[in-house]
C-alpha cells in the first residue's frame, strides 16, 4: 500500500463499536483506529483490548492504521496491544524529535514489524523546526501529517488558513523533499457542517502540496476524495502533455510546444504525476 495515494483517512475511536461497524463503508481510502485524542484516559486500556477485534472486524475492507499515544508509558502499552497482522501503518502524534521515531521503529523491528510504515504527525512549533531530522529519522517514515488544531493551540492563535500557512508549507515542503506522503489542512479539521468552506480548505491544502488529509467525520470524506484527486480537465491536460512529450522525444527534440507554451521535462513529469494520482486508490 502506498500512503502517497491516500486522499482521505478517517479517524475512528477504537472503543466505538457502532462507528467501527460502519467505518469501512464511509468511502474513506483508509481508516485510523485512534488510541489518542478520541479516547479518554480512563478508557485507554479498554481501547487497547478491543484493538485486535476491531481490526479483524473491518476484515480488510479498508487499510487500517493505528494512532498511538506520544507519552512514553502509554506508547509502550499501545505497542504491546498491536496485533501481529492486519495493520497498514502506525501514526505517532506530537513528534518533536528524530529520537521519538527511532524509538518506535526500534520496537517495530524487535517485534517483527520493521516493514510497517510510520506517519509522523507534526503538531508543535518544535516539531516544525525539526522537520528535516524527523523526516530522515528512519526509512520506515512514509508520511508527514500536520495537526493544525494542536499547532494553533501551541502558538496561541486561531487555526485559520493565513495563520497556519507558513507551518503547513514547511511540512509539505519537507515531505516532498524526502518523497513522503503529506496529510493535513492549513486550517481547522473540525468543520463538519459547512462543506463549502471545508472543500475550499482542501483545495488550498492541495495547492500547497498536501496529498491527502485525515477526516474526523464522514461528511468530510467525499470532499477530501474529490479535492485531492485531479479533475477531468487536469487529466485531459496531462494526457495531452505526455503525448506531446513522447512525440518530441521520438523526433529527437528535448522540448515541445503545447497550447502555445514550451513544455520540457519538469512539465512532463508533473503531467505524469497527475495521471498517477488520477488512478483509483482502491487496492492501494
Amino acid at each position: 500500500m502506498s500512503l502517497n495515494m491516500l486522499r482521505s483517512v478517517l479517524f475512528v475511536p477504537a472503543v466505538s463499536t457502532h462507528l467501527l461497524a460502519k467505518a469501512a463503508q464511509r468511502g474513506a481510502d483508509a481508516l485510523i483506529l485512534d488510541l489518542e485524542d478520541a479516547i479518554p484516559l480512563d478508557r485507554k486500556q479498554e481501547a487497547r483490548e478491543k484493538l485486535a477485534d476491531a481490526i479483524q472486524g473491518i476484515g480488510g475492507a479498508a487499510p487500517v492504521l493505528v494512532r498511538v499515544n506520544a507519552d512514553p508509558d502509554m506508547l509502550r502499552a499501545d505497542l504491546a496491544a498491536l496485533p501481529a497482522t492486519g495493520l497498514a501503518g502506525i501514526m505517532l502524534p506530537k513528534v518533536e524529535s528524530a529520537a521519538q521515531i527511532q524509538t518506535l521503529c526500534a520496537w517495530l523491528e524487535k517485534n517483527g514489524a520493521a516493514s510497517l510504515p510510520v506517519v509522523a504527525l507534526i503538531e508543535t512549533p518544535l516539531g516544525v523546526l525539526r522537520l528535516e531530522s524527523i523526516a530522515s529519522a528512519h526509512q520506515s517514515v512514509a508520511a508527514l501529517g500536520f495537526g493544525g488544531e494542536d499547532y494553533a493551540t501551541e502558538m496561541s492563535i486561531a487555526p485559520t488558513p493565513d495563520s497556519l500557512a507558513w507551518a503547513a508549507h514547511a511540512v509539505a515542503n519537507c515531505a516532498h523533499a524526502f518523497g513522503l506522503a503529506c496529510w493535513g489542512l492549513p486550517g481547522s479539521v473540525a468543520e463538519i457542517h459547512d462543506m463549502e468552506s471545508y472543500a475550499s480548505l482542501v483545495a488550498r491544502a492541495r495547492s500547497m502540496g498536501f496529498t491527502g488529509t485525515v477526516c474526523i467525520h464522514p461528511n468530510q470524506i467525499p470532499h477530501a476524495n474529490r479535492g485531492f484527486s485531479p479533475s477531468e480537465k487536469e487529466l485531459e491536460w496531462a494526457r495531452a502533455v505526455v503525448a506531446a512529450g513522447e512525440d518530441a522525444q521520438a523526433r529527437g527534440l528535448g522540448a515541445a510546444t503545447f497550447e502555445g507554451r514550451m513544455i520540457d521535462r519538469p512539465v512532463i513529469e508533473r503531467a505524469q504525476s497527475l495521471l498517477m494520482r488520477g488512478r483509483t486508490p482502491s487496492g492501494v
